[in-house]
């Protein structure tokens, strides 16, 4: 049977990076945390940390690092029942892409959070890579582009999130008076939100044969400030059709490639068998994407 001390002390060093700082936040000395963990591995007889800096679990790890996460909300959990008349919070390690979380996730959960009393501890990452940080256990549930489910776990699909690429009026008049070509798309400066970021590059190689390394980025890790610069003329870029289409008339942007959208299928990644709570934050969820997502059935 696991010993709750020691795990806790895997789930500090994971969560702070450091022996250090996990002795911090448990009121330990670095060697207490330290010599918790090494009997851990030794009682399942793996390494379970590769101690660098920061700390990452292995795959060992990472699987008790699901386990610990799990056990840990269920724990909560039961405690909140049992002091049902007093304010009992529970925090939900949830990992999503940037654009959900500018756009529709909190309206559509605002009310539903607050009525079952959970605090979201949420980690960002690309569509594309937010599925890494559910298989490392740093996270309980998550919305990746990713439809293939971990083991023990399900994937519900959500919707589509469908991109335009976008440009400033004057911007387009400069750089693509013919419109959308190969060269002209060579030269203009491309917003692009990081370097994990391929959704402009594989579109402008999918249909204009152009590859990243001949590109000119702007790199600007914010939703928000992401179609700021577009507004304000500094690139082209794919944005979210719900984050700009409210205010389209106003922010006079126009569409580079209106035949052309770009659609990413987005999938809701939770436990197959949950407390009572995360499956009905997890019915939330999908019910909320049918409001705000595209379904999948949509063309155009």
């Amino acid at each position: 049977m696991l010993d709750t001390h020691k795990g806790e002390a895997l789930l500090a060093v994971i969560d702070s990076g450091s022996f250090e700082q996990a002795a911090k936040s448990l009121h330990l000395t670095p060697s207490a945390v330290s010599q918790r963990v090494s009997a851990l591995e030794s009682q399942l007889g793996t390494p379970l940390l590769i101690r660098t800096r920061p700390c990452r679990a292995t795959r060992a790890g990472q699987r008790l690092l699901q386990y610990l996460r799990r056990s840990q909300f269920l724990e909560h959990e039961f405690l909140a029942e049992l002091e049902h008349e007093q304010q009992h919070f529970l925090p939900v390690p949830m990992v999503v892409n940037h654009d959900t979380l500018a756009t529709w996730l909190l309206p559509a959960l605002s009310q539903f959070l607050q009525d079952e009393q959970l605090l979201l501890d949420i980690s960002l990452d690309d569509q594309d890579h937010t599925y890494t940080q559910l298989e490392s256990g740093h996270a309980l549930v998550g919305i990746s582009s990713e439809s293939e489910a971990l083991r023990g776990c399900r994937a519900q699909a959500l919707g589509i999130m469908r991109y335009r690429l976008l440009a400033h009026p004057d911007f387009a008049s400069r750089y693509f008076p013919q419109g959308l070509q190969r060269e002209a798309a060579r030269r203009a400066p491309l917003m692009v939100f990081n370097r994990k970021d391929a959704l402009q590059s594989n579109f402008l190689l999918r249909t204009l044969g152009l590859p990243s390394t001949h590109l000119n980025c702007h790199f600007v890790p914010s939703s928000e400030a992401f179609l700021q610069a577009i507004e304000l003329g500094l690139g082209y870029g794919m944005v979210p059709e719900i984050q700009y289409q409210p205010a389209t008339g106003q922010r006079q942007l126009i569409d580079l490639a209106p035949s052309q959208p770009t659609d990413i299928m987005l999938y809701w990644h939770c436990w197959q068998v949950q407390s009572p709570k995360l499956e009905r934050l997890s019915q939330a969820v999908i019910q909320a994407a049918k409001q705000a997502l595209l379904p999948l059935a949509t063309e155009g």
